[in-house]
């Protein structure tokens, strides 16, 4: 194990790379209850994407362990999930067709790793949008936690109202969130989780949590029939690039930003991040196939790093945690099912999103109003594929009349004239 993980090189051991593997499921580990709870609102079957998660989850970071060596944990995306729910609801389709679009954008993901196109995307769009983009699903998936534990409410006169704070589930919600704030700040390891524990005990003691039990056989995995045709039938193609690119970004800059923590990077490169890339790829691939959203590399493996992790060991730690929760359905379920411990998670994660917008130039406005648009259109419209063709035609555009455009790469306007054909001829309901 020492030779294979290469621990002495990296100045670690087992029982360190052990301790990291802890830690960094404990950060991560409310994703099996925010993931079916939030991909189940759009009817798919609850066992199923409970077991797609821990399967993606296992999936992603064995293989980041075995092949890429790095610490970093893989499952199933935050914010991707919500935009998942969203497009089932919104446009009428069936919860099969959508997977069918993440299987796409899985493939293409896989086989862009290997090519010279994947630094192509990243090297030709600018900061301010991939900031733009990730601050956009960040108050999108806070929305979604201010609307499902019903702090938010429909209003007819200005759209969105505020909720009945006297609610017992609100004032529940509120305290979870204030919960889990105070253990962040403190530095607590593993805030959220023990954030939503904490919540979970509060509503047991009140009569809003009934437990049936507590361990159960695990439920069977099973393949989705996923419908591929559906995809191109209905013109979902800015739904899979939406998958892919938010991916790709997400899973990227997570990936520098631990190996940089971790001190991996060298000359400004990532040694093995085609493998890294890979494992990615390939839990988001094998993850629609079950029945959950893309998977991408978690910003939490950075408590791992801190607590020591420095090879794939802390990976494949985390990937037995994560086997040994299958266990656990019942109560998961019935946590998953309530509001008030799963939205804080999605509200504190949103904020954790907006981080990147204090390196968008604000006092260039060809560069800050099409990031501002993209944060804009997200929440308002619900759709993360809309803020980014927004972004994409926006960004192209005013840099072009500024007298810019030589500073925009051929491909921003290849998909900006593409977004533009897409939006008025094939619009997103």
């Amino acid at each position: 194990m020492e030779r294979f993980f290469k621990l002495k090189q990296h100045n670690t051991n087992i029982r360190t790379e052990f301790t990291a593997g802890i830690t960094t499921f404990l950060t991560m580990a409310y994703i099996v209850v925010v993931n079916p709870a939030i991909l189940s609102s759009a009817g798919v079957p609850f066992d199923q994407v409970f077991m797609a998660t821990v399967i993606a989850a296992v999936v992603g970071s064995l293989l980041m362990g075995l092949f890429a060596n790095y610490p970093i944990a893989i499952a199933p995306g935050m914010g991707l999930n919500a935009y998942f729910a969203s497009v089932v609801a919104t446009q009428g389709l069936s919860y099969q067709v959508v997977f069918g679009a993440v299987f796409l954008a899985g493939i293409i993901f896989i086989l862009i790793t290997f090519t010279k196109l994947r630094e192509t995307l990243i090297f030709a769009i600018p900061n301010s949008l991939k900031y733009g983009i990730t601050s956009g699903i960040g108050l999108f998936i806070a929305f979604v936690g201010l609307r499902n534990a019903g702090i938010v409410v429909p209003n007819e006169a200005n759209i969105v109202g505020l909720g009945d704070l006297t609610d017992p589930m609100i004032l529940l919600t509120i305290v979870g969130l204030f919960i889990t704030l105070i253990l962040y700040v403190l530095k607590v390891q593993g805030a959220l989780f023990f954030g939503m524990l904490a919540t979970g005990i509060i509503a047991f003691f009140t009569g809003q949590l009934h437990f049936d039990g507590v361990i159960s056989t695990p439920p069977v995995p099973v393949f989705f029939d996923l419908d591929i045709t559906g995809v191109f039938t209905h013109g979902l193609y800015t739904v899979v690039f939406a998958f892919l690119l938010v991916t790709l970004f997400d899973t990227t800059g997570t990936m520098i930003g631990v190996a940089e923590q971790a001190g991996f990077m060298k000359d400004g490169k990532m040694p093995r991040s085609k493998e890294a890339l890979f494992s990615d790829a390939t839990a988001t691939t094998v993850g629609s196939m079950f029945g959950t959203s893309p998977s991408t590399a978690y910003i939490e493996s950075s408590s791992g790093v801190a607590a020591g992790g420095r090879t794939g060991l802390t990976s494949i730690v985390v990937a037995i945690l994560f086997m040994i929760s299958i266990f656990f359905t019942p109560i998961i379920q019935v946590i998953a099912g309530i509001p008030a411990i799963t939205s804080p998670v999605l509200i504190i994660v949103g904020s954790f999103m907006m981080v990147g917008l204090s390196k968008v130039d604000w006092t260039e406005f060809e560069e800050a109003f099409p990031a501002f648009a993209v944060i804009l259109a997200m929440p308002f419209t619900s759709s993360i594929a809309t803020g980014i063709a927004i972004g994409f035609i926006t960004y192209p555009l005013l840099k072009l009349v500024s007298g810019k455009g030589k500073e925009v790469h051929w491909v921003i306007y290849v998909f900006g004239f593409i977004f533009l054909i897409q939006m008025i001829y094939f619009p997103m309901q």
